[in-house]
């Protein structure tokens, strides 16, 4: 005991390099948002419809990952939520993360809950019983069409707008296709009360394109893109974060343009610059020095890149990796150029082995799409005239890396996938 108080003490005699690192985790919603001025006047300028007694068009959001989207849009539903006050109906926003809540069931069955939650706080548990409301939604068990109804009911209730935000909307359309989007972005012909307003936030600038072209029709959409930050802004995006969250006098001399000149290269993420300034920090906390360096930034760098594609890979749908796990298969096993039938013939041959449901070839050629949106792999599309078209599919990471992320055990609750570490091609 004496030992580990001796250590501890030790530890925590060394002057702190964070002030307080929250502040630069991807959780954190800054009150001021740099750079963004143009976009979140754009949402403004479409939003500010409730407050005049209006239903804003459904607005889709484009951008790469760590432009602001996420961050701007939040702080524009606080912004809306407390000036609602003036508006002649209720105004609700309600953010889902599509990475979570990423099925039509479970869209649907979150919003009942949520909307249910709502009305007792407003008329009280006993007079929402009474309406034969249930206590709440489960997520799995029911019909669909029951879930849907119950939300409808009960937001019909009262006179009010649903803003609903939905974000990582590519990835509900990949995995679990259009249909809720069709059903939300209809409601408002059938409510007699509220209304509801759509709010799409994806990394993909193509997302609408996947749509069904009845879906695309029902969305009337606006749209607003946010572009890459560049170099400067990134320096002053860190500087503000640096004075909330390292101590005085901790970073060495070029650690914050180095850490903004990396994102800049990444497509101006301003979420990766937060991680590797973050990273750099930890790292020389570890070593127990004072000072942060450009050193210390380097070696942050190669941790993350690492890091990056393989928990990238890790945490992939079970379907997600049975499609990577076959181009996997096929690189190590062929030279020639590796197409989309190709994939799709060991995939079923996966799927068939493992005792797994086999998906369509062209819910497969949806994956390999959302693969290639990940950097996993790169999925061109050629043209084979009167053949029609195909992908031509190449590993973005070494096979090795992969068939490791893809055979190791997954996270305790999540079962083992049953993939071969042999596999007949023929």
């Amino acid at each position: 005991m004496r030992r580990s108080e001796g250590l501890f003490d030790m530890l925590l005699e060394t002057r702190p390099i964070f002030k307080n690192r929250e502040y630069l985790r991807p959780s954190y919603t800054p009150e001021e948002l740099p750079h963004r001025d143009e976009q979140i006047h754009q949402l403004a300028r479409i939003l500010v419809a409730p407050l005049r007694g209006e239903t804003p068009s459904n607005l889709f959001i484009y951008g790469k990952t760590g432009t602001g989207k996420t961050a701007s849009v939040k702080y524009m539903m606080n912004e809306l939520k407390r000036v609602s006050d003036r508006a002649p109906r209720m105004i609700e926003p309600v953010y889902l993360n599509c990475e979570i809540v990423n099925t039509q069931y479970r869209i649907l069955a979150t919003l009942a809950n949520i909307f249910l939650d709502k009305l007792r706080e407003r008329y009280g548990r006993e007079y929402v019983t009474s309406l034969d409301f249930p206590e709440s939604v489960p997520m799995t068990g029911w019909p669909t069409d029951e879930v849907y109804r119950c939300f409808f009911r009960t937001l019909d209730h009262d006179l009010q707008l649903a803003v609903i935000v939905l974000d990582e909307i590519d990835r509900l359309v990949l995995k679990s296709g259009d249909e809720v989007l069709y059903n939300l972005t209809r409601m408002n012909s059938d409510l007699m009360k509220a209304k509801v307003s759509i709010v799409g936030i994806s990394n993909d600038l193509n997302f609408v394109g996947y749509l069904d072209p009845r879906v695309r029709s029902s969305l009337s959409e606006e749209e607003i893109v946010f572009p890459p930050y560049n170099g400067l802004q990134l320096k002053d995006i860190l500087e503000r974060r640096v004075a909330m969250s390292f101590a005085d006098d901790v970073l060495g001399e070029g650690v914050i343009s180095l850490c903004a000149a990396h994102a800049a290269r990444e497509h101006g993420d301003a979420r990766r610059a937060l991680d590797l300034l973050r990273t750099a920090g930890e790292l020389a906390e570890r070593e127990s020095v004072e000072l942060v360096t450009v050193a210390h930034v380097r070696r942050a760098f190669e941790k993350m890149e690492k890091d990056k594609m393989v928990e990238v890979v890790r945490t992939l749908p079970s379907q997600s990796k049975l499609v990577l796990f076959s181009v996997v298969l096929l690189t190590e096993k062929n030279s020639r150029k590796i197409v989309t039938g190709d994939v799709y013939t060991v995939y079923h041959k996966l799927c068939v082995q493992g005792g797994l449901d086999v998906l369509t070839q062209r819910r497969v050629s949806d994956l390999i799409s959302e693969l290639d949106m990940l950097g996993i792999v790169n999925a061109q599309i050629i043209s084979k005239g009167r053949y029609g078209r195909t992908k031509e599919i190449k590993l973005s990471i070494p096979p090795i890396q992969a068939r490791a992320a893809v055979q190791e055990e997954h996270p305790i609750g999540i079962e083992t996938l049953p993939i071969p570490r042999q596999l007949t091609l023929v």
